[in-house]
């Protein structure tokens, strides 16, 4: 009996690193292309050459493009987290029978296919004089980034005590006081998740932006798929491996500078 349960979670733990190499291996196929020396998507590639990172950064279509996703995707995070956060904290202390109704409503950008949402957006945005703005991509990128930071804060306020809330308020804080010195710091590693997140599909966001996009106002994925419709260009292969170091680098920075610091801050004297 008791040399069931190891083999049972060895062979759980095989199936789930297999299962993960299947679904994460194609995406680092784009590496090695990245670095033909052809313009083709052969794979394995002939040769060796850095120079479709070089059309990338001297492109300015490129850079213009990678300028507006970085931009769309940091305002998403500025606006999206704050207001992630004060939802999530309002729909976990709400006593009221609206809360879950709330908080569904909150996730049904997650929902709704994206060729409808898109298709609505548009009509409104349209009408609003919002279509290919930077103003319009913000507001849509906030929307579809909102559930996520909602998930995120929501797991860190599982395990949160609120008597360390009343604690603070005997010893004379005021609310103000004890949200930012209290709440925040110990739900800073959901904060923190969320925004992540939230960058990643602003970033990330093709469907949707396909019915903003403007002549003057281009992101990165449409211009990638813009490239990959009318040419064999593998400066898109380039592309995409930015990405992908990209958001490897946002969780790793996530998982070990965030996390450390958060845990530091929550953490008492006596703990150590």
């Amino acid at each position: 009996m008791n040399d069931t349960k190891p083999r049972r979670s060895i062979l759980l733990g095989s199936f789930a690193i297999i299962t993960s190499i299947w679904l994460v291996a194609p995406m680092f196929i784009v590496v090695p292309i990245s670095f033909a020396e052809n313009a083709s998507f052969q794979f394995p590639p002939q040769g060796f050459s850095t120079r479709w990172y070089e059309e990338f950064f001297t492109d300015s279509s490129w850079l213009r493009a990678l300028g507006n996703s970085v931009l769309i995707g940091l305002l998403t995070v500025v606006i999206s987290a704050p207001l992630g956060t004060i939802a999530a904290l309002a729909i976990n202390r709400s006593t009221s029978r609206l809360a879950g109704m709330a908080q569904t409503l909150m996730l049904t950008p997650m929902i709704v296919p994206p060729i409808i949402a898109g298709a609505g957006i548009y009509t409104f945005f349209l009408v609003t004089d919002l279509v290919g703005t930077l103003t319009g991509f913000v507001l849509v990128h906030v929307c579809l980034a909102l559930p996520f930071v909602m998930i995120a804060v929501n797991a860190s306020l599982a395990g949160y005590d609120r008597t360390l809330e009343l604690a603070a308020a005997s010893l004379g804080a005021n609310r103000l006081t004890t949200f930012w010195r209290v709440t925040v710091p110990l739900i800073a590693p959901g904060i923190a998740a969320g925004a992540v997140f939230a960058f990643v599909t602003s970033f990330d966001e093709i469907i949707v932006s396909q019915f903003m996009v403007s002549p003057s106002l281009q992101t990165l994925p449409i211009t990638m798929y813009a490239s990959v419709t009318r040419s064999t260009d593998p400066t898109i292969a380039a592309a995409a491996t930015l990405i992908l170091l990209s958001v490897v680098l946002g969780f790793i920075l996530y998982r070990f500078v965030v996390v450390p610091l958060s845990r530091r801050r929550t953490s008492t004297p006596g703990d150590d």
